[in-house]
């Protein structure tokens, strides 16, 4: 047997050797290994049933329309309106009327991709519910009455146009002029168009407000117990480990004196 050969075998020794010392301090140490291994599960699951149940509540709200599929003011506009200009002063109102410090949740107002709907969403545990309603339903009002005035701002401006057409309509129409014909003709044809826009013209309306998600949001509580396991089977392992070494330590220590 060559050089090369007998140094693979005595590693090939060393390596079993290894192996099995490692398992003799797993078996010599089974107990701390339990013992850690419960401490760290059971915390896993005493944190897991302390831990709150999140869900999430959303309100929905549809702008108004000048036509179909036509926005009388864009969604993002009025995400930044509800932002900068609502929500603060709704929740400071709602913080004083509660006697809070802080509200236990945020709110976040958001306009979905490519529709023309605001969505207010906030993750809060059931028992603030009341709360998470009280504020969906002041934001939606703010964000009705202000669409409301605007619907009616553009409402007065069609319904200006439309008497202004009406009477060129009829000054056209008792004129003798050569040219009347053709201002009767485009009085009437504007003024279809403006009573088109008059019934197009939707008010804002709200969908729903502050429902419920069917799914916990959040951490969920088999994750953190999963995590725990797994965690406290590392632990067991490593304190084993570190057992067997701190107590080989105090043996060479005594054998030293």
């Amino acid at each position: 047997m060559t050089d090369s050969q007998d140094a693979r075998t005595v590693n090939h020794h060393d390596d079993e050797i290894s192996l099995v010392d490692l398992a003799k301090i797993l078996i010599k140490r089974w107990k701390i290994m339990v013992a850690i291994f419960l401490v760290v599960v059971l915390g896993a699951l005493a944190y897991a049933l302390m831990l709150p149940t999140p869900y999430q509540y959303t309100s929905i709200y549809n702008v108004a329309e000048e036509g179909a599929g036509d926005p009388l003011e864009e969604p993002s506009s009025l995400v930044a309106k509800a932002d900068n200009l609502f929500l603060g002063p709704i929740t400071r109102e709602l913080i004083a009327s509660e006697g809070l410090e802080r509200l236990p949740f945020e709110t976040k107002v958001d306009n979905p991709n490519d529709t023309l709907l605001v969505t207010i969403s906030s993750q809060a545990t059931p028992d603030n519910e009341a709360l998470v309603t009280a504020l969906h339903d002041n934001l939606l009002t703010r964000l009705k009455e202000s669409q409301h005035q605007s619907v009616e701002r553009r409402r007065r401006s069609l319904e200006r146009q439309l008497e202004s057409a009406n009477e060129a309509l009829d000054a056209a129409r008792n004129s003798n002029s050569e040219g009347s014909a053709e201002v009767v003709a485009s009085s009437m044809a504007r003024i279809s168009s403006i009573e088109a826009d008059l019934e197009e013209l939707t008010e804002g309306e709200v969908s729903q407000t502050a429902v419920q998600s069917l799914q916990q949001q959040g951490t969920s509580k088999k994750l953190v117990l999963a995590l725990g396991i797994v965690l406290g089977g590392m632990l067991a392992v490593l304190s084993a480990f570190f057992a067997q070494f701190a107590s080989l330590v105090c043996a060479s220590l005594k054998e030293d004196r």
